[in-house]
């Protein structure tokens, strides 16, 4: 099994990152980004918002050849 994480392309709301993870893991991106707010509020929408940007900017999109 050979399993890449990209963004998604298809399931996005800003840069696709939770639809790529959601994608990637085999769940449903609506959970990922539920956790992805539960990660906001203690860190007062910076970490969280760090994080997110951080990962748009690291995970790649998804070559045209797949």
């Amino acid at each position: 099994m050979d399993r890449k994480l990209y963004l998604s392309d298809t399931d996005k709301k800003i840069a696709g990152v939770c639809g790529g993870l959601g994608e990637y893991f085999g769940i449903d991106s609506t959970i990922i980004r539920l956790l992805w707010v539960f990660i906001l509020f203690p860190t007062a929408f910076v970490g969280g918002t760090i994080a997110y940007f951080l990962a748009a900017i690291i995970i790649p999109k998804r070559p045209w050849s797949e």
